[in-house]
């Protein structure tokens, strides 16, 4: 009787590389190959210039607490470095030397003059109260100051996730106290509370940055003829992984001003759905009823944030944390645009499949570079110590004044007053903020589909959108003639 030839072993899987660091290194050198710069000045470009780690005491009740932060500083081409602090339990030096690289290319590609920077403590917010966290933040603050990692000229943080107007209150705040009578010390932070120097439209920047360049996409025929669909984002299903500040403006703004149909909503506790659509507005009084976005009226609820990653829908925006689309996921993704609000939700092997598939895939270093847009212009704000529209308002409604009732003497008639006041009302700063930020966004998603469409072999919106940042800051270092 013949012996049944031996079974070959089972092939192992390698385990995906989930390290943001390495994947953000990766997109790099993916786009890097377009690029025609010098080859040390492309390592200069991807290199993280300096790493501060901290491990600092508080005192929490009757025990002293040890804390470890970090800030990274990851470029130096333009000053002063800018990108946020976020408060996690997941914060590691790679984390942050990562998010510091991406804030790097954001500017860039916005067209925005700062080199990157990113910081963060390990914590978990919402095991502290607000006392605790202002002791946490100032003490880190102080650190920051100790070592020259904050100021308006040299280094200027933000809010990221797990922190927000109150934290970057209390930042400035202890800044000024170790710097009295500087005349700038309101700009050494941004994302403050608008009676602290902050700038109207700041908190839903990010939200509404994701928005315009949505609206972007679907007033361009080509794109829209690549991912199948058609008209405007009215009647849209949308579906949105996190309901912080980022996911919940988004999702209020394309249900309130576009008539998208918000289809699920995803946050820690699980994900609402709702094929129909679910009120945004409703849902918001109901989380901040009850803590919890569970037990919505007329929704399903499912039992985990990730499946709001998974239901039928035409755009998705992930807007909470890195490595929600994996191997492990990707094959249940079923959407035409992929807007990521958060930073690196997509790893390499998933969004090669959804290319393969035909997703559009708007990446994080375009897409929510409206925070620091809008950030940028609270610290000219703060740098010219004057309000936006302040000298102007009071004149642009004058002459508006003036030609709504020339056009009524012409016509022989009268505007309705709703009309009326709609007409005549002069520009605020919001008005002006919102406006310059609609600018950024549609001339950033310009450039990025037109390298997409000039250079071979460049298929994808993220390695075009790196190649216009590595050129950007390459050039910046070749002006100020460090690499002649």
């Amino acid at each position: 009787m013949a012996k049944k030839p031996a079974r070959k072993p089972a092939k192992k899987t390698q385990p995906e590389d989930l390290n943001l660091n390495n994947i953000v290194s990766e997109q790099f050198d993916r786009a890097a190959r377009f690029v025609k710069l010098p080859e040390g000045l492309l390592q200069q470009i991807k290199a993280c210039n300096n790493v501060y780690q901290v491990q600092f005491p508080v005192k929490i009740g009757d025990r002293y607490v040890i804390f470890q932060g970090w800030r990274a500083e990851h470029s130096h081409h333009r000053k002063p470095l800018k990108g946020g602090i976020r408060y996690s339990r997941m914060v590691n030096q790679d984390e942050i030397m990562a998010l510091a690289a991406l804030m790097t290319y954001k500017c860039a590609i916005a067209n925005v003059p700062f080199g990157g920077s990113k910081g963060g403590v390990r914590l978990r917010p919402r095991e502290y109260n607000p006392e605790q966290l202002e002791k946490i933040t100032r003490r880190f603050t102080a650190e920051l100051i100790a070592k020259n990692f904050i100021g308006p000229g040299i280094n200027v943080p933000a809010p990221d996730y797990g922190t927000g107007e109150r934290e970057m209150a209390w930042i400035a705040d202890t800044y000024d106290a170790f710097h009295p009578g500087h005349l700038d010390n309101m700009a050494c932070v941004t994302g403050k509370p608008v009676s602290q120097g902050g700038i109207h439209g700041r908190k839903e920047a990010t939200g509404r940055g994701i928005v315009f360049a949505l609206r972007e996409v679907f007033r361009q025929p080509e794109v829209l003829k690549r991912i199948r669909l058609s008209g405007t984002l009215e009647g849209k299903r949308v579906s949105v992984q996190g309901f912080g500040n980022v996911g919940y403006h988004v999702a209020k703004i394309l249900h309130d001003e576009d008539g998208a149909r918000i289809v699920a909503v995803g946050e820690w506790d699980g994900t609402v759905h709702n094929p129909s659509g679910i009120d945004i507005n409703a849902l918001y009084q109901h989380r901040a009823q009850t803590g919890s976005i569970r037990n919505f009226p007329r929704v399903k609820t499912l039992p985990n944030p990730g499946d709001s990653l998974e239901v039928d829908c035409d755009v998705l925006i992930p807007a909470a944390l890195e490595n929600q689309i994996t191997t492990a996921n990707m094959h249940k993704v079923r959407c035409r645009v992929l807007a990521e609000a958060a930073n690196g939700p997509t790893t390499p092997s998933a969004e090669e499949y959804l290319l393969r598939k035909g997703v559009l895939i708007l990446p994080d270093i375009y897409l929510n570079a409206g925070g620091v847009t809008v950030s940028y212009f609270e610290w000219t704000k703060n740098i010219s110590h004057m309000r936006y529209g302040r000298l102007e308002k009071r004149l642009d409604e004058a002459q508006r004044s003036t030609l709504v009732r020339a056009t009524e003497d012409l016509v022989k008639g009268r505007f309705p007053d709703r009309v009326r006041q709609s007409l005549v009302r002069g520009i605020d700063e919001e008005d002006l903020v919102n406006s310059g930020l609609e600018e950024t966004m549609v001339t950033a998603f310009e450039e990025i589909w037109e390298i997409e469409q000039r250079l071979r072999g460049v298929r994808d919106m993220r390695t075009a959108a790196y190649v216009s940042a590595i050129q950007k800051v390459g050039a910046a270092y070749l002006e100020l003639g460090v690499f002649p």
